[in-house]
């Protein structure tokens, strides 16, 4: 089966699609982790330097497993499901890297318009929105930053795809024809744009994950 990514931006250029998830989704976990966890904490995988803990893992883990049982999906076998979210953080971790090199920032006001927008996708106010993070056990100030990295994703995105997508007439002429004219001229566009975009971000990411160094301890056992 095919493993959904994980707290990522999967399309470029369109809204955030956090809105569309259950609020469960939102956060990677809790405010705390247990001492018994926290004492076994070790190192999974090194990033260019910048090292991937256990408990960083074991909290995508959870979040993996809430959204893929939103979805209505089974889960797959642990190990392939852990293996899987690991190389999603890492491949996050490098983004994030490249982002920070780069000098890009979200800052609170767009943040705080996005949330807002998520929270009346959700039929919300932000109080209520806030409440009902708070029923799931979740905390307003983690889902900030989760929402705030999101962002900075997408605009990573934007900055280093979007420039490689182009979408002739003739190509969204022969959509038209494919889908027997039940598209709009519009709609068809913005349907090549999407697939074309998805395919140049998925070969940006390749090359970025080759050209990093990566030390997963994970898989090497060590």
């Amino acid at each position: 089966m095919r493993i959904p990514p994980i707290a990522t931006l999967g399309a470029l250029g369109l809204a955030l699609c956090l809105g569309a998830v259950p609020l469960t989704v939102l956060a990677q976990g809790q405010d705390f982790q247990p001492v018994q966890r926290q004492s076994l904490d070790r190192i999974v995988a090194v990033v260019n330097e910048q090292a991937i803990m256990q408990s960083q893992l074991e909290e995508r883990m959870e979040q993996a497993r809430n959204q893929i049982a939103a979805q209505g999906q089974g889960l797959p076998p642990e190990g392939v499901l852990r293996e899987h979210v690991l190389e999603q953080v890492i491949l996050e971790e490098i983004q994030l890297q490249m982002a920070a090199d780069a000098g890009l920032s979200v800052d609170d006001t767009a943040l705080n318009r996005q949330i807002r927008e998520i929270a009346e996708s959700n039929g919300m106010t932000l109080d209520q929105f806030a409440d009902a993070l708070e029923a799931d056990g979740l905390n307003m100030a983690s889902v900030r930053e989760e929402i705030r990295r999101e962002m900075l994703l997408r605009e990573l995105h934007q900055r280093q795809v979007g420039g490689r997508v182009n979408v002739s007439n003739r190509e969204v002429e022969r959509f038209i024809e494919q889908q027997g004219g039940n598209v709009s001229p519009e709609q068809a566009r913005q349907m090549v744009f999407q697939r074309k975009a998805n395919e140049a971000l998925d070969a940006w990411l390749q090359e970025i994950r080759a050209e990093a160094f990566v030390d997963n301890r994970l898989t090497s056992g060590s």
